[in-house]
């Protein structure tokens, strides 16, 4: 279930959701009964093979070099039950085993035995064949606009799958982000990048209510965050924006900028800033066709070369 909160950040952006639900659902719907039956989903032999669809992509995702049983679940949106029954099954038939992960008895970790690695080679065979059975019958031009049109709604379903929602400031996904944001930035600044050196506001003032962190999620995944944290008076700061170079380029760090934007109404904050490195091209001109405008130096970031600001209405 999600909550009211979280569905006004994920659905927010959509001018009117009313009537593109009316007109579109029964394509959506007629498409989803395509794609159902040309790829054999509903087929409790898979490709041909003794389990259905959802056994042999458990065993893609585990691959070659195992997985968490977390991970799993993240990656393929499982319930703990579900996911627990179909690894009894892989393992009964000789294709996973489980155990802890090193010292770590609380993490479990799955992997395939020979059998499931031969098994999913032959998988990785089979789906070939059924993607090139895809494209055999269809003309040169019409395989090439079916493909890219697979591209394309590949695209837009991983956009509508990104989840925004605001989260614990120490919360483990956000450390996670975060540090992978310092380490982004470390390579990418000229002169490298120091946490202690930056201008960093400490983890609280994000915290409610002067202040909100916001985690992206792509499939469950933690793939970017934001936060915004009170300055003064009607006035806020944006940090710590940062997309995983994965989730680069469907559109994940405008989405977060404009739920950060709602944020800030919600707590009458009516302008707000944020500064960035001149090396961060993809900010820069994000912020700029966001409404942003140059303004002069406000704070002390050794870091930053741009500072921003943006009425908002």
């Amino acid at each position: 279930m999600v909550s009211s909160q979280a569905a006004g950040l994920v659905l927010g952006h959509i001018s009117d959701y009313s009537q593109i639900m009316q007109e579109d659902i029964p394509k959506i719907r007629a498409f989803n009964r395509t794609v159902t039956r040309r790829l054999g989903i509903l087929n409790e032999k898979h490709l041909g093979r003794d389990r259905p669809l959802v056994e042999s992509r458990l065993l893609f995702e585990i691959g070659a070099g195992g997985a968490s049983v977390r991970e799993l679940r993240t990656r393929l949106g499982l319930d703990s039950g579900f996911s627990s029954r179909l690894l009894r099954r892989l393992e009964r038939k000789g294709l996973v085993r489980t155990g802890p992960a090193g010292d770590d008895g609380r993490v479990r970790v799955a992997r395939l035995t020979r059998a499931g690695l031969a098994e999913l080679q032959r998988l990785n065979a089979l789906s070939d064949d059924l993607a090139r059975s895809m494209l055999y019958p269809l003309s040169n031009d019409q395989a090439q606009r079916l493909v890219s049109a697979m591209i394309e709604v590949d695209r837009l379903l991983r956009v509508a799958s990104v989840e925004i929602a605001p989260e614990d400031p120490d919360g483990a996904d956000v450390r996670r982000c975060l540090q992978r944001y310092y380490e982004e930035l470390a390579r990418r600044f000229p002169g490298g990048f120091e946490l202690h050196a930056d201008d960093a506001p400490a983890a609280d003032e994000f915290a409610p209510p002067g202040g909100c962190m916001l985690i992206a999620r792509l499939f469950g995944e933690a793939v970017g965050c934001g936060a915004i944290r009170t300055l003064g008076p009607g006035v806020g700061e944006i940090k710590r924006m940062w997309v995983s170079p994965q989730a680069r380029g469907i559109g994940v760090g405008g989405r977060l900028l404009q739920a950060l934007e709602r944020e800030a109404r919600r707590r009458k904050v009516r302008t707000v800033r944020l500064d960035t490195n001149g090396s961060l091209v993809e900010a820069l001109r994000l912020y700029r066709t966001s409404g942003y405008r140059d303004i002069a130096r406000y704070n002390d970031n050794p870091y930053a070369h741009h500072w921003f600001e943006k009425t908002l209405s």
